[in-house]
Protein backbone atom coordinates (compact mmCIF):
# COMPACT_ATOMS: atom_id res chain seq x y z
CA UNK A 1 0.00 0.00 0.00
CA UNK A 2 1.24 3.53 -0.81
CA UNK A 3 -0.07 7.24 0.37
CA UNK A 4 -0.05 9.94 -2.35
CA UNK A 5 2.10 12.40 -1.19
CA UNK A 6 1.66 15.10 -3.90
CA UNK A 7 -1.09 14.67 -6.74
CA UNK A 8 -1.61 17.59 -9.90
CA UNK A 9 -5.06 17.28 -11.99
CA UNK A 10 -3.84 17.89 -15.72
CA UNK A 11 -7.15 16.71 -17.32
CA UNK A 12 -7.49 18.95 -20.26
CA UNK A 13 -3.67 19.79 -21.19
CA UNK A 14 -2.29 18.77 -24.06
CA UNK A 15 0.93 17.20 -24.33
CA UNK A 16 3.20 17.70 -22.96
CA UNK A 17 1.78 19.42 -20.38
CA UNK A 18 0.89 16.57 -17.60
CA UNK A 19 4.40 14.78 -18.43
CA UNK A 20 5.73 18.31 -17.50
CA UNK A 21 3.46 18.84 -14.32
CA UNK A 22 4.53 15.00 -13.31
CA UNK A 23 8.56 16.53 -13.86
CA UNK A 24 7.88 19.30 -11.79
CA UNK A 25 6.65 17.31 -8.67
CA UNK A 26 9.29 14.64 -9.21
CA UNK A 27 12.02 17.45 -9.08
CA UNK A 28 10.91 18.70 -5.43
CA UNK A 29 10.10 15.00 -4.29
CA UNK A 30 12.46 12.54 -2.16
CA UNK A 31 13.43 9.13 -2.65
CA UNK A 32 10.52 7.09 -1.60
CA UNK A 33 7.56 9.73 -1.99
CA UNK A 34 4.68 8.61 -3.82
CA UNK A 35 3.62 11.08 -6.32
CA UNK A 36 0.52 11.21 -8.76
CA UNK A 37 -0.64 13.05 -12.22
CA UNK A 38 -4.20 12.89 -13.32
CA UNK A 39 -4.10 13.35 -17.44
CA UNK A 40 -6.50 13.08 -20.32
CA UNK A 41 -4.22 13.21 -22.70
CA UNK A 42 -4.11 9.93 -24.92
CA UNK A 43 -0.40 10.57 -25.44
CA UNK A 44 0.23 10.41 -21.78
CA UNK A 45 -0.35 6.64 -21.60
CA UNK A 46 2.82 6.14 -23.44
CA UNK A 47 4.43 8.95 -22.54
CA UNK A 48 4.96 8.57 -18.63
CA UNK A 49 5.60 4.80 -18.04
CA UNK A 50 8.65 5.64 -21.06
CA UNK A 51 9.80 8.60 -18.79
CA UNK A 52 9.64 6.72 -15.21
CA UNK A 53 11.29 3.83 -17.01
CA UNK A 54 14.22 6.21 -18.50
CA UNK A 55 14.81 8.19 -15.16
CA UNK A 56 14.94 4.85 -13.18
CA UNK A 57 11.22 6.21 -10.83
CA UNK A 58 8.67 3.49 -10.55
CA UNK A 59 5.29 3.29 -11.50
CA UNK A 60 3.21 1.49 -9.17
CA UNK A 61 -0.43 1.62 -11.47
CA UNK A 62 -2.47 3.03 -13.80
CA UNK A 63 -5.74 3.75 -12.12
CA UNK A 64 -8.64 4.43 -15.03
CA UNK A 65 -10.72 7.10 -14.03
CA UNK A 66 -13.17 7.22 -16.39
CA UNK A 67 -13.26 6.43 -20.09
CA UNK A 68 -10.76 9.87 -20.78
CA UNK A 69 -8.57 10.45 -17.82
CA UNK A 70 -6.46 7.62 -16.24
CA UNK A 71 -3.97 8.49 -12.82
CA UNK A 72 -0.29 7.49 -13.11
CA UNK A 73 1.11 6.53 -9.70
CA UNK A 74 4.90 7.18 -9.40
CA UNK A 75 7.25 5.90 -6.61
CA UNK A 76 10.81 8.37 -6.76
CA UNK A 77 13.54 6.76 -6.49
CA UNK A 78 17.08 7.68 -6.12
CA UNK A 79 18.10 9.80 -8.61
CA UNK A 80 20.58 8.42 -11.27
CA UNK A 81 23.68 9.95 -11.28
CA UNK A 82 24.57 11.68 -14.52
Amino acid sequence: MYTIKQEVDARGMACPGPLMELVRMAKKAQPGDVIAVISSDPGSIKDIPAWAEKVGHRLLEVIELDNRARKFVIEIQARKPL
